[in-house]
């Protein structure tokens, strides 16, 4: 409503799996340049997942896959667009493998013949602690296996956890059995992230049906996610009544790739192969890509730290150059030059491009961060000429409402605040505030949205609302003051006459 441990070595063979140190560049850049988190994230799904509102545009390509109904598509769309999330998204786990590496190393490209696959042998499970189902000894055999990476922070991990609980219980007489690892929670230390999840299990899925792993060492993200080139999570690892790789891929996917496996299909079909071959070329494309952005980063962090804003910006040019599509730095590049530097005469025509790319893409997501820069509720944008900014929120506002309408059934609460405050200052009140209370009503329905989401989405649409009405307002425990240019806007105002 509005208002005013010890380690466990288990399943071990002789067979080493490649050590590929792929790093996560786009989450370097969204942590280096201080994105939201809901900027975040690579959307490598089937294409039922692709087609909502076109988010894996935010980043790169999508994988193609087989498009499921429109129920499982909504689950993965109402994490926050994204289907998948990028190790480390928000930056703001320490001491994790992925983000401490050293900036001048070389990251392998990897050959397919020594990237894990299908029909390579599986890893061994190394795990800290089980926290939930008996501590799995080895992978038996007969038995098929899903080994799915996830993190309480990942909105799309999230979201496929009930779809997984239903698998396991159709598919238990079946031989299969879920294990869930959780090797990349956000906390300085193992005994916090452990207790973290301990607490959020217990909240959130005390009744779980299938085992719950923990590592912090980064050892089973190495084994598995680094070895196979898998470069975000959910990941799910499908391993064969033979203790062989059958599947690698998003979790939505297992409606139609779990059954064939069961049946013993799979593997020798040409979709699975085909799907294999796509999935190792596009890891071996971001790991390119990684070891191209990764010198950059290496200029970007400190200068960012410092506020050397020119040096700053020579860095996310070239960040630019080397990756175009990559919508953070392209978003950096905007930000520096208008709202750091406030360098109008570049940073405008450099706006523009942006806008023009954000609609030709038909993106939501391109649209909606374009929006922010010009109307975000939270900054006061007094300082761009507002001809143009207004010309460019007009033309941005009215393509998001076609591509995610009022009416439709869409989540709205990622663009529908920027756009609100569009509305607001052009002097539609009644539209913003309409935008808005939309945009609320999808944090909960038709499915809710997980409480460490919120913090990224209500306080926006919160913030154009109390600039609207130059009033505090306030969705269960957030509550956000107007800023003081529109509470004293509303406050000069004359009241309306009486009839």
């Amino acid at each position: 409503m509005i208002a005013s441990g010890k380690r466990q070595r288990l399943n071990r063979d002789n067979r080493t799996a490649p050590r590929l140190a792929a790093l996560d560049y786009t989450a370097e850049v969204n942590a280096t340049v201080s994105l939201p988190a809901d900027r975040i994230g690579k959307c490598v799904a089937s294409k039922q997942l692709c087609a909502i509102r076109n988010a894996c545009r935010t980043s790169d390509t999508c994988r193609k896959g087989n498009r499921r109904d429109s129920k499982n598509a909504a689950i993965s769309a109402r994490a926050g667009w994204h289907a998948i999330c990028r190790h480390g998204s928000t930056g703001l786990g320490k001491g994790r493998k992925a983000m401490t590496k050293s900036a001048d190393s070389e990251v392998p490209q990897g050959r397919a013949d020594d990237v894990l696959r299908m029909n390579s042998p599986a890893p061994p499970i190394e795990v800290e602690s089980w926290l939930r189902g008996q501590p799995l000894a080895s992978f038996e055999p007969g038995t098929v296996y899903i080994v799915e990476f996830w993190a309480t922070w990942c909105g799309p991990c999230v979201a496929a956890m009930p779809h997984l609980v239903q698998l396991q219980e159709t598919y238990r007489d079946s031989g299969l059995e879920i294990v869930g690892v959780a090797a990349s929670e956000h906390a300085p230390t193992a005994d916090e992230a452990r207790t973290t999840l301990e607490a959020w299990l217990a909240d959130k899925f005390p009744n779980l049906n299938f085992r719950i792993a923990f590592d912090h060492t980064g050892e089973m993200k190495e084994l598995w996610m680094e070895a196979s080139l898998a470069f975000g999570i959910p990941t799910a690892f499908v391993v064969d009544r033979d203790g062989h790789i059958a599947f690698i891929g998003h979790p939505m996917q297992l409606d139609d790739v779990l059954p064939k496996v069961l049946n013993g299909s799979w593997r020798t079909s040409d979709d699975a192969k085909a799907a294999d071959l796509e999935r190792i070329a596009e890891g071996q494309r971001e790991a390119r890509k990684s070891a191209l952005v990764k010198p950059i980063l290496a200029k970007l962090r400190p200068a960012m730290q410092a506020e050397d804003w020119t040096t700053a910006l020579a860095a996310v040019e070239e960040g630019v150059a080397v990756v175009p599509d990559n919508p953070n730095f392209r978003r950096a590049h905007a930000d520096l030059l208008l709202h750091k530097m406030r360098d109008m005469r570049t940073g405008l025509p450099v706006m523009r491009q942006l806008v023009r790319d954000a609609i030709g893409t038909k993106s939501e997501p391109w649209m909606a961060m374009a929006m922010e820069l010009l109307f975000d509720p939270a900054k006061d944008n007094c300082h761009l000429p507002q001809a143009e900014r207004f010309a460019m929120g007009k033309e941005l506002a009215e393509q998001i409402l076609v591509l995610n309408p009022p009416h439709g059934n869409g989540p709205k609460y990622a663009s529908y605040g920027a756009v609100a405050q569009y509305y607001c200052e052009s002097g539609n009140t009644e539209h913003a505030i309409e935008l808005v209370e939309l945009g609320l009503n999808s944090v909960g329905h038709p499915e809710p949205m997980p409480d460490d989401l919120k913090p990224f989405y209500v306080p926006r649409l919160l913030q154009a609302l109390a600039n609207c009405t130059g009033e505090k307002a306030c969705y269960g425990d957030f509550c956000v003051a107007p800023q003081a240019k529109f509470a004293e806007s509303v406050e000069a105002q004359p009241p309306e006459e009486e009839t």
